[in-house]
């Protein structure tokens, strides 16, 4: 909820700071250079007894940060809190799929496709508040989210503390203090990572080119901004429901018919000229990667909260360079046959899920 409310008043905030475009380009990258200080700092820090903890401080920092970014009005203000902001998101990220994979190994059955979905519903939520807010000033939003959800993130220590008290025997994050090594060898720990990078370089796709692709179509604005909404609704779906279609086939099956289904779908989508078309082909795609990052954390997880921060800073390199390179390549070809890219990576997901997940934890 906090991402998709910082990323939807984006231009309140550039407009209050008087920022250029390159100015704004630079509090992105403050952001982004923070959270993956702060993956690398939780993945160090992220034991069993330490998660309780890591967890409430990533949380209400982040919330605080939002509401300390409502406040900023110069370039100088914004790249601090903005790097901040970025150090408390990697930190709530490790410590939060870090416990999600202990909750799991506990449980005995496969969960973390439904946390992740929470996600996907907090930004639909997010998106959702910002929109309707849309008149109200941007500090005040910041503001009172943050305030509400830092309540929130407090209220929940009494649950976060029993995290410390789940079953230690079910995973390798019981290791002893200062030992730094990963119980994944080294090759597999590097394609899982990899795998994240392909799999989010399309989610970043997805963010900034779907509704600029319904455009060059001739789409309404209404039908352009649809396009990305569709995408996340699917991808919401998916990971309602992929608990029990990873429990009944098995991680590297699921991950693998996914990733068909996504590549096929953004490839009819980018071929169609069609606005159903493509808007059906970027509803698929984000069906089809809805269950990837979930399990390809549950296999990092085997591994420790270090795995997981490995895996997670690899996948956010796609992230964020994602949506440029697909720039970069339209430049000189087309936005079509650039969207090209995301749809081999995945094709390339598919066939190397089984190799990555052939031992996935429950």
């Amino acid at each position: 909820m906090v991402m998709a409310v910082w990323g939807a008043r984006m231009p309140a905030v550039q407009q209050a700071a008087h920022l250029s475009t390159a100015h704004l380009a630079l509090v992105l990258l403050a952001a982004a250079l923070g959270m993956v200080a702060g993956l690398q700092i939780a993945g160090r820090l992220a034991g069993p007894a330490r998660l309780p903890a890591l967890l409430t401080l990533g949380a209400s920092s982040l919330a605080g940060c939002l509401a300390l970014l409502g406040q900023c009005d110069s370039l100088p203000s914004l790249l601090t809190a903005a790097l901040a902001f970025g150090v408390a998101h990697g930190v709530l990220d490790v410590a939060a799929n870090s416990a999600a994979v202990r909750c799991q190994n506990a449980a005995g059955r496969p969960i973390m496709s439904g946390l992740h979905a929470a996600y996907s519903l907090g930004a639909l939520g997010g998106a959702a508040l910002a929109a309707f807010t849309a008149h109200t000033a941007h500090s005040t939003l910041f503001l009172g989210v943050g305030l509400i959800l830092m309540g929130a993130t407090l209220a929940a220590v009494p649950a976060t503390r029993s995290l410390s008290g789940t079953d230690h025997s079910s995973t390798p994050a019981n290791r002893t203090h200062g030992e730094d090594r990963s119980a994944l060898p080294a090759g597999k720990l590097w394609l899982l990572g990899a795998l994240a990078a392909a799999t989010l370089l399309g989610e970043g796709a997805a963010a900034d080119w779907a509704a600029v692709h319904l455009h060059s179509l001739g789409a309404s604005t209404a039908a352009s901004a649809a396009a990305f909404a569709l995408y996340s609704a699917a991808m919401a779906t998916g990971r309602l429901t992929g608990d029990r279609l990873t429990a009944a086939f098995g991680a590297p099956t699921v991950v693998r018919a996914g990733a068909v289904a996504a590549a096929a779908g953004l490839l009819t989508g980018v071929a169609s000229s069609s606005t159903p078309g493509a808007l059906a082909g970027w509803a698929v795609f984000g069906l089809g990667l809805s269950l990837t990052v979930p399990c390809l954390i549950t296999a990092a997880g085997v591994g420790g909260p270090r795995s997981v921060a490995t895996v997670a800073v690899t996948g956010y390199l796609g992230l964020l360079a994602g949506p440029a390179l697909i720039g970069a390549l339209a430049s000189v070809t087309t936005l079509s046959t650039a969207l090209l890219l995301p749809a081999l990576l995945a094709a390339a997901v598919a066939a190397l899920s089984h190799r990555a997940l052939e031992h996935p934890t429950p």
